[in-house]
C-alpha cells in the first residue's frame, strides 16, 4: 500500500509539473446568462485552435491550454475573472466577448503585466484607454465601431435617402457606442434620424417603444445592442401588427437570435466582418469544429485565430513574455489565421477590416446578395 501511495505521489508531481509548463490561456466569455451562445463560441473555437496546434506539437514543445471563465457579459463579474486569472499566473487572455466587460477587466490585465486579445469587443475605446495609459498588451482581433459606423452609415443614408430612420441602443458600451458610430456615420453621409433613444436591458416589455417607433411610421430601426432585446421588440412589433424593419451589430451572429424573435426576425440586417468560414486559411478549422457538430459561425473563427495569434507570438519571440509577445505582433510580419492573414497596428487593432451586410431568413443568416 505504501509504495501504491507513493507511486501516485509521483505521478501526481509528474502531472503538476507537466501542467505547469504548458502554455495556459484564459477564456473570458459569457458562459452563462442571455449572452451564453456568444460565449459558447468564443470557447469553441479557443478550444478548437488548441487542439490542432498541439497536434503538431504545440508551441516550442508546450502544449496549449484553456482555462475557460465566466463573466456573464457583467463588468463587476469581468474584474473578478480578470483578477482570478491574474492570481493563477495566467500571461494570455482570449476575450472578453462585449466591451463593457473587456473595458474594465484590461486595467487588471494591464497591471498585471497580462495580455489581452478579444475576438469580439468593438467599443474603441478599449484600445485608445489602452494608448493612452500606455498599456502595451491590450489587443483587438476583431473590428472597431468607428470602423463600423464608416462602413454603413453612409450605406444607411444612399439605401434610406429621405426615409425615416430611428436609432436606438441599450445603454451598454457595446450598444451604445455602436448606435453613436453608425449615427455618426449617417449623418455626416447627409441623412438624419427622427428619434434617438436608449432602453433598458433586460425588460420583458418594449411594447411603449415598439408602438412609439410604430406612430413614427419608421422605415427601419438601427439598434445597438444584443439579440434578447432585439428578437423581444421585433415579436412585440410583430403582435401589433407592425412589421419593424431592423438593422444591428455584430451581436445577433447566433442562433439565439431566431430562437428569441422567431418569423419576426424575418429581413433583419446585421453588419458583420466578411465571413471567413469560405477562407482556404479557415478549412481545417471549420471541419474540425463542424466534426463536433458546431457550426463555427459567429465570434467561433475570430477566438480561434486569437489563440493562433497568442501562439505565433510566443513562437516568435521564443518566450511568453506578454510584453514582447504584444510588440513582436505589432511590428513582425501577419499572422496566418482561421480569418486570414492578421496584422495589428501600433494601438493593438487589427488592420484592414472588412465588412458583410447580412440577412436573416428562414432561421439563418447570410450575406446580403
Amino acid at each position: 500500500m505504501r509504495n501504491k501511495l507513493i507511486l501516485a505521489s509521483l505521478l501526481g508531481l509528474l502531472a503538476s509539473s507537466a501542467m505547469a509548463d504548458d502554455l495556459v490561456i484564459g477564456v473570458a466569455a459569457p458562459m452563462t446568462g442571455p449572452l451564453a451562445a456568444i460565449g459558447d463560441q468564443i470557447k469553441t473555437g479557443a478550444k478548437a485552435a488548441a487542439d490542432a496546434i498541439n497536434a503538431k506539437g504545440g508551441v516550442k514543445g508546450r502544449n496549449v491550454t484553456i482555462q475557460v471563465e465566466d463573466d456573464v457579459c457583467d463588468p463587476k463579474q469581468a474584474v473578478s475573472v480578470a483578477n482570478r486569472l491574474a492570481a493563477a499566473q495566467v500571461k494570455f487572455v482570449d476575450g472578453h466577448a462585449c466591451s463593457g466587460s473587456s473595458i474594465p477587466a484590461s486595467a487588471v490585465y494591464a497591471d498585471n503585466g497580462m495580455l489581452m486579445m478579444t475576438p469580439a469587443s468593438s467599443n474603441p475605446q478599449l484600445t485608445e484607454d489602452a494608448t493612452k495609459n500606455g498599456w502595451t498588451t491590450i489587443m483587438r482581433l476583431y473590428t472597431r465601431d468607428d470602423a463600423q459606423g464608416e462602413f454603413i452609415g453612409p450605406w444607411l443614408a444612399q439605401k434610406y435617402a429621405g426615409k425615416k430612420i430611428v436609432m436606438l441602443h441599450d445603454k451598454s458600451a457595446y450598444g451604445e457606442g455602436l448606435a453613436n458610430a453608425v449615427k455618426s456615420g449617417m449623418n455626416k453621409a447627409g441623412l438624419n434620424e427622427v428619434m434617438f433613444e436608449g432602453i433598458n436591458p433586460g425588460e420583458k416589455d418594449y411594447s411603449a417603444v415598439v408602438t412609439k417607433i410604430k406612430s413614427l411610421n419608421a422605415d427601419l430601426v438601427y439598434f445597438g445592442g444584443y439579440a434578447p432585446e432585439a428578437g423581444l421588440m421585433l415579436r412585440q412589433a410583430q403582435q401589433i401588427g407592425f412589421k419593424m424593419q431592423m438593422l444591428m451589430g455584430d451581436s445577433i451572429a447566433t442562433p439565439d437570435f431566431w430562437a428569441v424573435a422567431g418569423d419576426a426576425a424575418e429581413g433583419t440586417m446585421f453588419t458583420f466582418p466578411a465571413d471567413p468560414r469560405a477562407l482556404p486559411e479557415a478549412k481545417e478549422a471549420v471541419e474540425a469544429i463542424q466534426k463536433t457538430g458546431f457550426q463555427p459561425e459567429g465570434f467561433t473563427l475570430f477566438s480561434y485565430a486569437v489563440v493562433q495569434a497568442i501562439a505565433a507570438g510566443v513562437d516568435r519571440v521564443g518566450e511568453d513574455d506578454p510584453a514582447k509577445v504584444a510588440e513582436a505582433l505589432k511590428s513582425g510580419e501577419p499572422v496566418s489565421t482561421a480569418v486570414g492573414p492578421v496584422s495589428f497596428d501600433e494601438k493593438g487593432d487589427i488592420k484592414g477590416a472588412k465588412y458583410d451586410i447580412n440577412v436573416w431568413h428562414a432561421g439563418k443568416y447570410a450575406k446580403m446578395q
